[in-house]
């Protein structure tokens, strides 16, 4: 909620052609979305394959075993999961949030990104605000690329807009940060029966989500060439590592 490209075909073995830690980035960003239990029986199968040939196992074995574990993705589908994920890939890295490790459409079942967090630059007002702009920026980027958005960015406890919903509402409510009475504590367990009964804290908290949105469309448009790139590049390969990612997203800052 967040992987690769081919390598060469030649039979010399993939860890000779490339640094061993560079492959198992990029198989492991390929993975994203799989349990163990899916990825002990591709490599199972892949070692098969690759005692039956007389050979040894190669990064391409996996690679083809995890991709044929999928189903292909529809065209449109597949552009809209690259805007998705590449709009959050570039907000939080516009915000400085921490390090893209990989980004993935190649699930079936929507897209996945892989973040990491500066811990020094966590609990702060600030902080939060980054994070809700961060959350809301794959709807920002359908939005801003295809004119409509899709139910993906909510639908679960763990989406996109729940999370973001739970932080906005405690930063109303526990964090010290809402905007009336912010020294009051109110902690519950269940927020979404708190703001069916509260239609105030249900203004301040959609409101903050608002603002978020907008922030992230505003970057992404300030960020438009990085943008595309990343998507572009995300749907041709369908899953990135995060030296592939990162490379696109430094390009951009040069060009600012």
């Amino acid at each position: 909620m967040t992987a690769t490209q081919n390598s060469s075909t030649t039979e010399t073995p993939a860890a000779v052609q490339q640094p061993v830690d560079a492959i198992l980035r990029r198989l492991a960003t390929r993975a994203m979305g799989l349990t163990g239990a899916d990825i002990e029986r591709i490599v199972r199968e892949a070692r098969l394959k690759a005692r039956r040939g007389r050979r040894p196992i190669r990064y391409e074995d996996i690679e083809e075993g995890i991709r044929g574990n999928r189903p292909p993705v529809p065209y449109n589908l597949r552009w809209r999961w690259a805007f998705h994920e590449a709009g959050h890939a570039v907000v939080h890295h516009a915000l400085d949030l921490g390090p893209v490790r990989g980004l993935n459409i190649d699930t079936g079942q929507g897209g996945y990104n892989l973040v990491g967090f500066h811990l020094w630059a966590t609990d702060t007002s600030d902080w939060y605000g980054n994070m809700l702009t961060m959350l809301m920026a794959g709807r920002a980027a359908e939005k801003l690329m295809l004119k409509r958005v899709s139910s993906g960015s909510g639908g679960s406890d763990d989406s996109d807009l729940a999370r973001a919903t739970r932080i906005a509402f405690d930063m109303e409510r526990t964090l010290g940060f809402g905007t009336e009475h912010p020294l009051l504590y109110r902690p519950h367990r269940d927020p979404g029966a708190v703001l069916d009964r509260d239609p105030e804290l249900v203004a301040r908290v959609h409101g903050r989500l608002e603002a978020a949105l907008g922030r992230a469309a505003a970057i992404l448009r300030r960020r438009r060439p990085t943008f595309h790139a990343l998507a572009k590049a995300l749907f041709d390969a369908q899953a990135m590592d995060e030296t592939a990612v990162l490379q696109i997203l430094t390009d951009g800052d040069l060009t600012l």
